[in-house]
């Protein structure tokens, strides 16, 4: 039985809705990491452009999703007791300010856009949303937080 207090505020229908969000920006951010290494082993502009639009994609995606967990964060004292989630929130927060800039920086040419910056800021942020996703996974499956019955 899913504890009522821990249930997510913004919801569609009774489903979550930050859940449903958050696979789109994990797509987009390990996708620039996977075209970033392609530019790098055959400089096609091809791989630095999808590089671009996948942060791009990502960014909006990320902020829709920051938007609604957010919102279920700050509206539940008990969601905001938790450890993990404050490193969810910090972290995540941390990955969408370093995509914004990995998307500036990916706005350059090709070359440099991509190497080395790029795809080091790449790297961290699908390092550090391992790390994010690991949090959120635990705040779901160890604590119940918007599960819906």
């Amino acid at each position: 039985m899913t504890d009522q207090s821990l249930r997510a505020t913004v919801r569609l229908a009774k489903h979550p809705i930050h859940p449903m969000l958050v696979p789109f920006p994990i797509v987009c951010f390990t996708g620039a990491l996977v075209t970033d290494l392609a530019y790098w082993r055959t400089a096609d502009i091809m791989w630095a452009d999808f590089s671009a639009w996948l942060l791009l994609a990502g960014l909006l995606m990320g902020i829709l999703a920051a938007i609604a967990g957010l919102i279920d964060f700050l509206s539940n004292r008990l969601i905001r007791d938790k450890s993990h989630a404050w490193l969810h929130l910090i972290g995540n927060a941390i990955v969408l300010i370093l995509s914004f800039f990995n998307a500036l920086i990916h706005s350059r040419d090709a070359w440099t856009s991509v190497v080395p910056t790029g795809l080091i800021l790449s790297a961290v942020v699908v390092l550090l949303m391992l790390f994010t996703g690991w949090m959120g996974w635990s705040l779901v499956y160890r604590y119940r937080v918007g599960v819906a019955d």
